[in-house]
């Protein structure tokens, strides 16, 4: 509990301010009448002035109104007459207005002199703190490796880190005082004139302009303009920073080259597979003609001479019958394969499983007199071509009933696996002689086969164009298999 016969500070400061003012013109008073006493004449006047400035300086505007009051009326008592009283006569009233007019106008001009200094100390202390600031943010800038820099309105730079001095090569002192764009041979991308204006709209800009090094090399960096304001909203200075992205940009542009020199293969792909399929076509097409005669005139033959030949020459009259039935099927499958690639690609939304019906409905004819185990499980619906999807289907599952039929118990299952989140993965699985998996890459070449055509009938087309039709649609298909243990089949589609 604090003891209350103790002044606080602040009545202790009052005390003193006006103690001063008495002790001021008491000292003042002392001073004249010693002075007059030493016959001196009108020194009274200006020690009570030198007393109120004194207490106004020191002790502030109202201890030097007290000063004033004490100062005038000891001026009044002691020095005006009649002495010691505090009448004045008419003839001193003017000595004693000046002197009274004198004190206020010193204490006025005291107090707004001391008034001044302490704002401009105040006004000194916080560009010292404000000074201190900037330079712990310089120091702040200084710390880390990204290229700050900071110039005027007129393009001056005024302020250049570590970062800028590590990628373009200049100090600070040689940079600052420079013209930036003159210094760095900046390239705009645009015309400044919209770049300062866009600038000045919007308090900042962001682009990628080419500089020059202190070497001579150049260097393309992101910058970014933060426009400083004063408190009158008027721009006084742009802070930049530079993220050097030369590799960035010379990578991108060795992409783009090379995505053109692919674009420039794909369309000679193309074109040549266009050429290719025009001439498989037209190769197909023209070699029907001559194939229809010559099983036509071999049917003839055997007709007409059979009852003459020996055994002999009715097998060989049968092999060359059905080696031009197989030269068929080969034409047919690949004029088939051939329309495949030249047709348009028509997508709608597909029922899987009444597409899946369809195509065991088509290949039942090779299932009769055989006890095949089927699984068919939930099939979505989905977005593709109807007809490529059931010719790609009916190809797949021919495949697998081909491939059992040496199986006591054949077993095909078709149905949908996870994939990836985009896509639908359709799976056909059978337990028939299955494969090598070293040779899966060749399943889907034209004409390729794993198998003799003695033990399993077929043109080598079949896998081909299964995968032509999933790669129309943006899919991709793949095999596995063990031999005499089975095969899956795979093929994904996009959801949409």
């Amino acid at each position: 509990m604090s003891n209350p016969e103790i002044p606080s500070r602040g009545a202790t400061s009052v005390i003193l301010r006006y103690g001063l003012a008495v002790v001021s013109v008491a000292i003042a008073l002392g001073l004249a009448l010693l002075a007059q006493f030493q016959s001196i004449e009108k020194l009274e006047f200006p020690l009570f002035l030198m007393a109120v400035a004194v207490t106004v300086w020191y002790a502030g505007a109202v201890p030097g109104v007290l000063a004033v009051v004490l100062s005038s009326l000891s001026f009044n008592y002691f020095f005006t007459q009649p002495l010691h009283t505090l009448y004045v006569e008419p003839s001193d009233r003017p000595l004693f207005i000046v002197f009274m007019l004198f004190a206020f106008m010193i204490a006025w001009f005291s107090s707004r002199r001391r008034r001044i200094e302490q704002e401009l100390r105040q006004a000194r202390d916080e560009l010292e703190m404000e000074v201190a600031e900037r330079t712990q943010q310089a120091s702040l800038l200084n710390l880390t490796h990204d290229t700050i820099f900071v110039r005027d309105m007129s393009d001056v730079i005024t302020y250049w880190n570590r970062g800028a001095q590590e990628l373009y090569g200049w100090t600070a002192e040689e940079a600052v005082g420079k013209r930036a764009h003159q210094l760095l041979q900046t390239v705009f991308p645009m015309p400044i004139d919209e770049i300062r204006a866009e600038l000045l709209r919007a308090g900042r800009w962001e682009g990628e302009l080419e500089k020059t090094k202190a070497d001579g090399s150049q260097v393309v960096v992101a910058s970014r303009w933060s426009l400083r304001q004063d408190e009158r909203k008027r721009p006084v200075a742009i802070l930049e920073t530079n993220n050097d992205i030369t590799e960035r940009k010379r990578t991108e542009e060795a992409i783009r080259k090379l995505n053109n020199d692919l674009e420039k293969r794909t369309a000679e792909l193309q074109a040549i597979n266009k050429e290719l399929e025009a001439f498989a076509y037209s190769i197909s097409h023209d070699l029907r003609a001559p194939l229809r005669h010559m099983v036509g005139f071999a049917e003839l033959l055997q007709k007409i001479a059979s009852s003459i030949l020996d055994e002999k020459s009715r097998r060989y009259m049968t092999m060359i019958l059905e080696s031009a039935k197989r030269m068929g099927d080969l034409i047919d499958d690949l004029l088939a394969f051939s329309r495949i690639g030249r047709a348009e690609t028509r997508k709608t939304m597909v029922s899987l499983e009444q597409v899946v019906k369809e195509a065991l409905s088509e290949v039942r004819p090779e299932t009769d007199g055989r006890n095949i185990a089927w699984t068919i499980g939930a099939l979505p619906d989905l977005s593709g071509d109807r007809s490529m999807l059931r010719l790609a289907l009916v190809n797949l599952i021919s495949n697998a009933v081909k491939f059992t039929r040496t199986r006591p118990q054949p077993e095909i299952e078709i149905g949908c696996t996870d994939g990836k989140e985009d896509e639908i993965v359709v799976f056909i699985r059978d337990n028939g002689v299955g494969f090598n998996m070293k040779y899966v890459n060749k399943l889907f070449g034209v004409f390729q086969r794993l198998h003799r055509a003695e033990e399993f009938e077929g043109t080598g087309i079949g896998l081909a164009t299964v995968e032509r039709i999933i790669h129309r649609h943006g899919g991709r298909i793949w095999a596995e298999g063990l031999v005499d243990r089975g095969a899956t089949f795979y093929f994904s589609v996009p959801k949409s």
